[in-house]
C-alpha cells in the first residue's frame, strides 16, 4: 500500500452497517487493511485487545462477535473460515496494541481513538450545539484529568509543583512549545481564569485526546519517574499536534477564544433547566 494512500478512507471503506443500523468491521478485512499477512499473528493482537476490553469492564462479546465467513477456494469450491465482527471500540483496542511504527497502524490509532472517544464519552455528540459540545467535552476533561493525575502519581509525579510541570510538558507538546502561562497570555486571560474554560470544542477535544492517551500510555507501559512521565506527556501532545497538522486542521494555539466561559454556559444551562 502506497504511503500517500494512508487516509481514514482505508477504514471507512471496510466499515459495514448491520440490520440494526450498527456499524462494525470484519476482522479479516481489518487484518488486510493493517497489513498483517498471517491471520495467526493478527489473532494474537485480537486476544490482547479482548483482554484490554475485559480489564476496562466491558462485555467482550458485545465488541468481538465470532461469526463464520464463506470464502471461495482456488478450485472453485467454498469453505467456511472464522471471522469476528468488531465494534469501533474493538478496532480501537486492536490498533492500540499494534505496532505503531507501521504507518497504517499509527493512522488507525488516531482514526479509531478520535471517533471512539466522541461516541463512547458523549452521546449524540454531532447533534449538540457548539456551547453544548464545549460543556460536554469540558466535563469529560475534568474526569480524565483526575484519572491522568492518578496515573502520573503512580509514575512518581507526587508534589503539586511536579504535577504543574508535568501538565506543562503536555501543553508544550500540543501547543508547539507553549506553556500554560504562554497560552493564557495568548488568549488574553487573567491569572485567575482557567485555560480549559476558554477553549472551543475543537481545542477541548484535542486536549481530551492528549489527556486520555497519556493516561493510557503511562499505565500500559508502566512508566516510572518524573522525567519519563514528563517526556511521555510531551510526546503524546506532540503526536496529537502532528495528527492535526496531517489532517489539515488549525493548530490549537491559533483557534479562536470563545467569549463565554464554560462557567457562564453552565450557569445559563442550569437556569434554563430551572425554568423548565
Amino acid at each position: 500500500m502506497d504511503i500517500g494512500k494512508y487516509t481514514e478512507k482505508v477504514f471507512e471503506k471496510i466499515k459495514h452497517i448491520n440490520e440494526f443500523g450498527q456499524e462494525y468491521w470484519s476482522a479479516r478485512e481489518l487484518q488486510k487493511a493493517l497489513e498483517y499477512t498471517q491471520w495467526r499473528r493478527f489473532e494474537e493482537l485480537i486476544e490482547r485487545a479482548k483482554t484490554a476490553c475485559k480489564n476496562s469492564g466491558f462485555n467482550v462479546p458485545d465488541h468481538f462477535a465470532d461469526v463464520g465467513k464463506m470464502v471461495e477456494l482456488g478450485s472453485g469450491s467454498n469453505r467456511e473460515i472464522s471471522d469476528i465482527e468488531l465494534s469501533r471500540y474493538a478496532c480501537y483496542l486492536i490498533v492500540q496494541n499494534g505496532d505503531s511504527r507501521k504507518e497504517v497502524i499509527a493512522l488507525g490509532q488516531t482514526y479509531f481513538a478520535v471517533k471512539t472517544r466522541q461516541q463512547e464519552l458523549i452521546e449524540n455528540y454531532e447533534e449538540l450545539s457548539e456551547e453544548q459540545k464545549r460543556l460536554a467535552v469540558r466535563n469529560e476533561m475534568k474526569k480524565h484529568n483526575t484519572s491522568l493525575a492518578d496515573a502520573a502519581h503512580d509514575a512518581g509525579v507526587i508534589k503539586p509543583m511536579d504535577y504543574a510541570i508535568f501538565q506543562n510538558y503536555g501543553y508544550m507538546g500540543l501547543y508547539g512549545g507553549l506553556k500554560a502561562k504562554d497560552i493564557k497570555e495568548r488568549k488574553g486571560l487573567k491569572k485567575s481564569q482557567e485555560i480549559l474554560d476558554y477553549m472551543g470544542s475543537t481545542e477541548l477535544a484535542a486536549n481530551l485526546f492528549r489527556a486520555t492517551q497519556t493516561e493510557e500510555k503511562l499505565r500500559r507501559e508502566n512508566i516510572k519517574g518524573k522525567a519519563e512521565a514528563n517526556n511521555t506527556h510531551f510526546e503524546v501532545g506532540k503526536k496529537v499536534r502532528q495528527t492535526i497538522q496531517e489532517l489539515g486542521g488549525t493548530m490549537p494555539e491559533d483557534l479562536p477564544t470563545p467569549k463565554k466561559s464554560i462557567k457562564q454556559i453552565d450557569n445559563e444551562q442550569k437556569k434554563l433547566e430551572d425554568l423548565n
